[in-house]
C-alpha cells in the first residue's frame, strides 16, 4: 500500500479500498457462486474463476491509476469467489468421513503455505521489483492453477438442481454489499449519519426480503432451515472467528513493521512468517487429532491459545526489536492453525453431499463477509484510538490542532502514512508519534483479544455436543438431529 500510494498517489479512503473492494465482491459473491457450481458444474466455475482471476493480476500489473486498481480488486473478488467456491464443493465430491477430513486439512495447510511464504515473496519481488511484480507472481500462480485443473479435475453438478434462484441470489448479493458497504462508510461519515444509516436500513429490508424469497421458492438459494441445528450455527460462528484473530493482523502488522518501525518489505515479510509458519503444520496435525478428540474441542482450543497470543502481543509496543513479537505472532498463529485446517470439511459436513457447493458458499460468505466487515470495524477502532492518543499526547502544547487536522492525522496514522501525520501536526516527534500508535495498537489488540475469548466460548457451546467425524461419516442433515 505504501508502494502504490507513492506512485499512484491516493487519499486514504481510496487506498483502503485497495483491500476493501476485493473483501466487498469476495464476500458478496460467495453464496452465489456456491449455488451456480452446484448447478452448472464445480469444474467450470473454478476455471472460470482462476481465468477471471488471472486476468485482472495483469490488468494491475499495467494498473496507471488508483480507480483502476480498485476496480480490478473488485473483479479480482469476484473471480477469487467462483474459484474458491467451484474448488471447495469440487474436492467435497471426491472424498468422504475421515478421507474428506484429512483432504479438507490438506487444503487447510496449502492455504497456510500462501499465508506463510506470501508475505516474503511479496517482500521480495517489492523490493527487487516493485509492487507491480506481486501481480505478475498471482497471474503466474493463476496459469499454473489453471493447468492442473483442466488436466485432473473431475468435473461434476447437482443433476437434481433446478435453475438458480435469481431474485434469492440478487437480494441476498446486494443486502450483504450494502451492509459491508456501509460499515466501510462508517469510519469517514459517522455512524449516525443519514448515508450509514441509510444503507443500513436497506440492507435490513433486503436481508427481510431474501428470507421471504427463500421460505417460497422450490429450490432456495439457501435452506433456511438448516439454522434450526445447532452444529450449522456453530459452523458459521466459526468461520467469522479467525477475522478478528488472525486475518486483520495480516494487513495491519506489516503497515506497522514497515510504515511505523521502519522495516523493509523483504524484513516485515520474514517477520510476518511466525504468524502464518504455524499453518503450513497444524491444520494436518488438527485433522489427526479428530481420531481421539472432536474438531468442535480442538478448534476452541486453538481460539483461547490464539487469545493467549494477543493479550501478549498488546504488551509489545513498536520500538522494541522484532524478536519481542515474534514469539507472541506465533502462539496466535498456532492458536489459528488449529481449526483453520478443520473449518472447511466442517461446513461441508453438515449439508447433504449434493448440496456441498451451497455450504461452501455459506460458510465462506460468512467467513469472508466478516472479514470485511472486520477489517473496517478494526480500521475504525485503531483510527479512533489514534486520535484519542494524539489528543493526550498535544494536550499540553502551545497550540494545540485543530479537531479536524487531529482527525485527519489519526487516520493517517492508522493506514501508516507517518509523512502526512508530520505535515498535519509539526510539533509532534517521532517518538511522541511512535508512543501514540503504540497505545493504540495495544488497545485494539486487547478489544480483538476479548473478541477471540467469546468466539471460543461459543465455538465450545455448538460445536462440542456431536463429534463431526461421526456428523461427516454419516454425511448430512439427518446427522446434525443427533
Amino acid at each position: 500500500l505504501p508502494d502504490i500510494a507513492r506512485e499512484l498517489g491516493g487519499n486514504p479512503i481510496a487506498l483502503s479500498w485497495i483491500t476493501n473492494a476485493f473483501m466487498l465482491c469476495f464476500g458478496g459473491f460467495l453464496l452465489v457462486a456456491g449455488a451456480l457450481a452446484d448447478r452448472i458444474g464445480r469444474k467450470k466455475v473454478f476455471l472460470t474463476g482462476v481465468v477471471v482471476f488471472t486476468v485482472a493480476s495483469f490488468g494491475l500489473w499495467h494498473a496507471s491509476s488508483i480507480a483502476a486498481v480498485d476496480l480490478l480488486r473488485a473483479l479480482q473478488g469476484l473471480a477469487a469467489a467462483a474459484a474458491l467456491s467451484g474448488g471447495g464443493a469440487a474436492l467435497a465430491q471426491d472424498f468422504e468421513g475421515p478421507a474428506m477430513t484429512r483432504a479438507f486439512s490438506c487444503l487447510g495447510t496449502s492455504f497456510g503455505v500462501g499465508l506463510a511464504f506470501g508475505p516474503i515473496f511479496a517482500g521480495f519481488l517489492i523490493q527487487q521489483s516493485g509492487w507491480r511484480s506481486v501481480f505478475v507472481g498471482t497471474m503466474v500462480i493463476g496459469m499454473v492453477a489453471f493447468v492442473l485443473a483442466a488436466l485432473c479435475m473431475r468435473d461434476s453438478r447437482d443433476r437434481d438442481a433446478a435453475g438458480l434462484d435469481w431474485p434469492g441470489a440478487l437480494s441476498f448479493t446486494a443486502a450483504l454489499a450494502l451492509l459491508t458497504y456501509a460499515v466501510l462508510r462508517a469510519p469517514d461519515s459517522g455512524w449516525g449519519s443519514a448515508s450509514v444509516l441509510g444503507l443500513l436500513a436497506a440492507s435490513i429490508v433486503l436481508f427481510g426480503a431474501f428470507a421471504v424469497i427463500e421460505n417460497t421458492v422450490r429450490n432456495p438459494l439457501l435452506d433456511l432451515s438448516l439454522f434450526r441445528y445447532r452444529r450449522f450455527i456453530g459452523v458459521q460462528f466459526l468461520a467469522a472467528a479467525p477475522a478478528y484473530s488472525y486475518v486483520v493482523l495480516l494487513v495491519l502488522l506489516p503497515l506497522r513493521l514497515i510504515s511505523i518501525e521502519g522495516y523493509g518489505s523483504l524484513e516485515a515479510g520474514q517477520i510476518m512468517f511466525a504468524i502464518s509458519a504455524p499453518l503450513l503444520v497444524l491444520p494436518m496435525v488438527a485433522g489427526l487429532l479428530t481420531r481421539w478428540f472432536s474438531a468442535g474441542a480442538i478448534c476452541g482450543v486453538g481460539l483461547l491459545i490464539a487469545a493467549a497470543g494477543l493479550l501478549w502481543l498488546a504488551q509489545c509496543p513498536p520500538g522494541h526489536s522484532a524478536a519481542a513479537i515474534v514469539p507472541a505472532m506465533f502462539t496466535i498463529g498456532a492458536g489459528v492453525g488449529l481449526p483453520w485446517g478443520l473449518m472447511d470439511g466442517l461446513a461441508v459436513s453438515v449439508v447433504p453431499k449434493e448440496r456441498a457447493g451451497m455450504a461452501t458458499g455459506i460458510f465462506n460468505t460468512t467467513r469472508v463477509a466478516g472479514e470485511s466487515i472486520a477489517l473496517a470495524v478494526v480500521a475504525a477502532l485503531l483510527a479512533a484510538f489514534a486520535e484519542t492518543g494524539l489528543h493526550d499526547t498535544l494536550a499540553g502544547a502551545a497550540q494545540a490542532p485543530a479537531r479536524q487536522a487531529l482527525s485527519e492525522a489519526a487516520h493517517w496514522l492508522s493506514l501508516g502514512g507517518v509523512g502526512e501525520v508530520t505535515r498535519l501536526l509539526p510539533g509532534l516527534d517521532h517518538a511522541e508519534m511512535l508512543a501514540s500508535f503504540g497505545r493504540a495498537f495495544s488497545s485494539l489488540v486487547y478489544v480483538l483479544a476479548a473478541i477471540t475469548l467469546l468466539s471460543a466460548v461459543m465455538i465450545f457451546s455448538f460445536l462440542t455436543r456431536v463429534r463431526p467425524t461421526v456428523a461427516t461419516r454419516l454425511g448430512g442433515v439427518d446427522s446434525l438431529a443427533e
